[in-house]
């Protein structure tokens, strides 16, 4: 009998930890979401505004993508954001610069997460007319006490194959600058011991043999999900083209990615216009389960 009153108190006494959580990561470049009005000098010529039902459709696909964190890139601000995803929601964290095409995040409110200072050392060119994108790093905490480093970037574009190593092409050098800091980055992260993704608009298409990704690499390898794939996005007669949006995980994040996960939510709109309306980027996402 005192053998079975034990043997009926240990899993009382010394539950089973808790089940591993899982959560869709994604990243989505919402080509200049911003409320400024037409004419507003620091918006480019002949650029298209957004009317109220063009935001009602953007919010419709955020509602479908239903991610529990999407790096974001090319937002005006939170209250362009909001728009998008419903505050009610979602917390919007950007960085903290004036630049109009800002990256950041829409965390789930479900979910802990903390804000770290900007990546400015991403941004070559601070201060100056060709100023660029600083790197918006939070972590993020799930229901078990585990954590994900995130950094959500938007590079230097104009240098989409061409060796970032190759002399006269000021577009690659700056990349070639660029990946150096995230490299540092990673390389930090590594010594702290923190599983991490990068995510967001590299412009950059990356092969296996590719010179920048292996400066971020450091030799040692980050999982890429869309190694070796097309996106569907806007795709055409001709099929679709290179990623040039990506996600990469290191630091053990790599063995959190559910298989087969990789999904692009492709707009059911076909006329060019809605590039306009929505963005010449749709959402690619992933799903991980945290410990």
């Amino acid at each position: 009998m005192l053998a079975l009153l034990a043997a009926l108190l240990v899993p009382m006494l010394f539950p089973r930890g808790a089940a591993a959580q899982e959560i869709k990561l994604a990243t989505w470049n919402i080509a200049w979401l911003t409320l400024r009005p037409a004419g507003d000098r620091d918006l480019p010529r002949g650029l298209r505004h957004r009317r109220p039902e063009d935001f009602r459709l953007l919010r419709d696909y955020a509602e479908r993508l239903a991610a529990d964190v999407v790096a974001l890139q090319e937002i005006d601000g939170e209250e362009a954001a909001a728009r998008v995803f419903d505050p009610a929601t979602y917390a919007i964290h950007l960085t903290s610069e004036d630049d109009i095409q800002r990256p950041g995040f829409a965390v789930r409110r479900s979910l802990r997460f903390t804000a770290h200072p900007d990546l400015v050392a991403l941004d070559i060119y601070a201060g100056s007319r060709r100023s660029l994108r600083r790197g918006a790093d939070i972590t993020v905490e799930g229901a078990n006490g585990a954590r994900l480093r995130l950094l959500s970037i938007h590079l230097n574009a104009g240098c989409r194959e061409d060796p970032v190593s190759q002399e006269g092409r000021p577009e690659c050098e700056s990349l070639a600058r660029q990946a150096q800091v995230l490299a540092r980055w990673i390389e930090a992260r590594r010594r702290e011991g923190v599983p991490f993704a990068i995510l967001g608009d590299f412009n950059r298409r990356m092969g296996e043999d590719d010179d920048f990704l292996q400066i971020l690499e450091g030799g040692r390898k980050l999982l890429r999900p869309t190694a070796g794939l097309s996106s569907p996005c806007w795709a055409d007669a001709r099929g679709g083209r290179p990623f040039i949006s990506h996600l990469l995980l290191g630091g053990g994040a790599e063995s959190w990615m559910l298989r087969n996960s990789l999904s692009v939510l492709v707009y059911a709109e076909r006329e060019r216009s809605y590039r306009d309306r929505l963005s010449d980027h749709c959402p690619i996402s992933i799903r991980l389960r945290m410990p």
